[in-house]
């Protein structure tokens, strides 16, 4: 079975075709500037290697929907549903699944949430001190998002460490951040909670915020839900922080070694709040036996990460420096091991639609 992953964003579109139960990788691509996904489709060779499925990564459509189903009416409602919550991401996905079901009809396509991976995590963790209301009819929950990833970490550390690895902490940074705390291969806490809005502070999007303090601004300035929403998507974050567009952390450094004092702020404060969950998740999982970095930042900064780990593990300067590709990070003989690795959120992605469709 061929099944196509595409990675949606909302100027791009990453492609894989993988074949199952093989799992070999028959095609790859890239397009950017995308305006038209049609366009971008029509350059995937599907009659080279003609595709059974297309599975989406898609993020949130509430607590029916926290795992991976067969895109149909009721799955595009709920996602429509939950637009507010993650307004740019749905949207992309919502009219991704719409372009791809017009270019290949044939094809069955497939939702996997960004939500399941972290359904194993206890009520306590998932729950907010909310009316009751919110909960049972609003499905105001802790969700929880990159999934993919982290499930793809928590399978891949062990591998690299060369055994099991109960007690580990997956840190996926990049223009989005979050972290997952995970015992024994399963999620049981995560930093993103109802909406990918909350937890770390992202390149542009806030981390998490005393609703009080929106509520706050839209009364003293007037401001509608959708003026907060722009804002709040595309002017908080390392960006607000740091008085740098995009929040880019290569541009902040840049802006570090030129003097910019608020550049030091963003990164300082990113570190402090990866650092105070990496503490908090240790006392959730008993201890801790490796911390593992993904994504764009957890991949290539090396400063960052030694940052990161200051103080209770210490790293392997070569390896944390020069390094490439998956690799050990800690120094020989640390009791709590660091490890840097590629994550592959498609490969996940075509492993849950291929379970659901070969099941029938």
């Amino acid at each position: 079975m061929n099944i196509l992953v595409p990675n949606l964003g909302s100027t791009s579109l990453k492609w894989q075709i993988i074949e199952f139960p093989s799992e070999r990788i028959l095609a790859r691509g890239r397009a950017e500037r995308v305006i038209d996904y049609k366009e971008a489709i029509a350059g995937i060779p599907v009659r080279e290697f003609p595709v059974e499925a297309v599975a989406f990564k898609a993020v949130l459509a509430g607590a029916k929907y926290r795992g991976t189903f067969r895109v149909d009416t009721g799955v595009m409602e709920a996602m429509k549903r939950f637009l507010p919550a993650a307004p740019a991401h749905n949207k992309i996905y919502l009219n991704g699944i719409m372009a791809f079901r017009e270019a290949l009809p044939q094809a069955t396509l497939v939702a996997a949430f960004e939500t399941e991976f972290h359904a194993t995590m206890p009520e306590c963790a998932t729950r907010y001190g909310v009316p009751k209301r919110w909960y049972s009819e609003g499905e105001v929950q802790h969700y929880g998002f990159h999934g993919a990833s982290h499930q793809y970490v928590a399978g891949r550390v062990p591998e690299i460490l060369g055994g099991p690895v109960k007690r580990l902490v997956s840190c996926h940074l990049g223009g989005s951040s979050s972290m997952c705390a995970i015992l024994e291969g399963r999620s049981v806490d995560t930093t993103m909670g109802f909406s990918p809005q909350s937890g770390l502070e992202n390149a542009t999007r806030h981390g998490d915020l005393d609703v009080f303090a929106v509520l706050y601004m839209m009364e003293r300035y007037g401001w509608t839900t959708q003026q907060v929403r722009e804002q709040l998507a595309g002017e908080g974050g390392l960006a607000g922080l740091s008085g740098i567009a995009g929040g880019d952390v290569r541009d902040l450094v840049a802006g570090v070694a030129a003097g910019n004092t608020d550049a030091k702020l963003a990164l300082d404060v990113f570190v402090y709040e990866v650092r105070k969950t990496i503490g908090a998740y240790s006392a959730v999982l008993g201890g801790l036996d490796a911390v593992a970095f993904t994504g764009g930042i957890g991949e290539n900064s090396a400063e960052l990460r030694a940052e990161i780990c200051r103080g209770f593990v210490e790293l392997d300067a070569v390896a944390n420096t020069d390094g490439k590709g998956d690799r050990v990070l800690s120094a020989e003989g640390m009791a709590v091991k660091a490890v840097a690795l590629t994550t592959n959120e498609e490969l996940v992605v075509a492993r849950r639609a291929y379970r659901l469709l070969a099941a029938g």
